[in-house]
């Protein structure tokens, strides 16, 4: 019997010659292969399924399982055994989950409790940062409210830095930073080095009292004479060193609107020790500029002494332990300082106008 070409289904890619039947095959084999895919996907792979959250293939495999034979309920009993076997693996990956959400987005996601061991101090400033919230916004609030919730177990650790009041998780620190993290702020005060000095000679001379405005801290022969205390301008004192204060005001990163920042000039008499103590948070940094350095001096932080010069200046993270000493002779005179407190570099824009608030004077 006679076959004609027309009676078979290839005659029109015959005609149209080799090229189009490759093109077919390809074409066939990326179906083939998009099924295959599709296929595979369905199925769930164990330990890394939900509970309670079954696709739709499964779904209709589990109804294949309740309508079969007795051998078919044997093999789906065989199965349940099997699934609560992997059962655990489910919980502890639950679980992992539940770990992982406690990050920068719980307070968004979630209405989770501040601890109830927290110091009344935390659970203030937890308030404030909800009211901050309330006025503004979550958004970058991630690791102020991770930091209060971790500040309880950081009290218990003992460790070479730990803020007594408030520690912002994921800044990198070190005892001592270099001039680079504020290159201009740190140029400001050295530019001036010769009209700070002069005018803390000035007040200096005049004599060290309670009365003209300065302050003893303790029987240990230090002596601060303040023009920014806890966020407040001393008004008189900064009439009295107009340079000084014109200097602070052009600074880029100076702490001036809450209780973690301060000013002044501190004294330390020949013979004193201050003991190891920590500062009260990591989102600053204090910048000596040394106005008068005797010999003997050092400053010790995070286990690295430093000794002071004139007319330059030191960045130092006092979250970290730290201590004070001047071994030099009684004629030697008091080690005289600039002390600054600046915004730590790696504390962003949102994250410092939200401690402001939670830190302003007023509260």
């Amino acid at each position: 019997m006679h076959w004609s070409m027309n009676t078979l289904p290839l005659p029109p890619y015959v005609d149209l010659g080799v090229h189009s039947l490759n093109g077919l095959f390809w074409t066939l084999l990326l179906l083939f292969l998009w099924h295959c895919y599709r296929m595979g996907s369905d199925l769930q792979i164990p330990g890394h399924s939900r509970a309670g959250k079954l696709k739709s293939g499964s779904r209709r495999s589990m109804m294949s399982l309740g309508g079969g034979s007795a051998g078919t309920k044997s093999s789906a009993r065989a199965k349940l055994s099997r699934s609560d076997q992997i059962t655990p693996f489910i919980s502890m990956e639950i679980e992992e989950d539940e770990e992982l959400g406690q990050g920068y987005l719980t307070p968004v996601l979630s209405h989770t409790l501040f601890p109830v061991q927290a110091s009344a101090e935390a659970k203030k400033l937890y308030r404030a940062l909800q009211e901050y919230a309330k006025r503004y916004s979550w958004v970058g609030m991630g690791r102020i409210h991770k930091g209060l919730r971790e500040q309880v177990r950081l009290n218990d650790l003992s460790a070479i830095q730990k803020p007594h009041l408030f520690f912002l998780p994921d800044v990198p620190s070190v005892p001592f930073f270099p001039r680079d993290a504020h290159r201009h702020d740190i140029e400001v005060l050295e530019a001036n080095y010769s009209k700070i000095l002069a005018e803390f000679k000035t007040v200096y001379q005049q004599g060290i009292d309670s009365k003209l405005g300065w302050t003893f801290l303790g029987p240990k022969g230090q002596v601060v004479f303040p023009l920014y205390s806890a966020g407040v301008c001393v008004a008189g004192n900064c009439r009295s060193c107009p340079s000084t204060y014109r200097t602070l005001l052009s600074l880029r990163t100076f702490i001036s609107s809450n209780t973690l920042g301060s000013a002044g000039f501190w004294l330390l008499g020949p013979g004193a020790t201050l003991g190891s103590s920590y500062g009260p948070t990591n989102t600053r940094l204090r910048c000596h500029l040394g106005l008068q350095t005797p010999s003997l001096c050092e400053l010790v932080v995070g286990g690295e002494p430093q000794c002071w010069s004139e007319g330059h200046c030191l960045l130092v993270d006092d979250s970290f332990l730290h201590s004070v000493s001047h071994k030099g002779p009684q004629d030697a005179g008091p080690r005289v300082i600039l002390s600054v407190d600046l915004w730590h570099p790696n504390v962003a824009a949102a994250e410092r106008q939200a401690l402001d608030f939670m830190f302003s004077p007023e509260l």
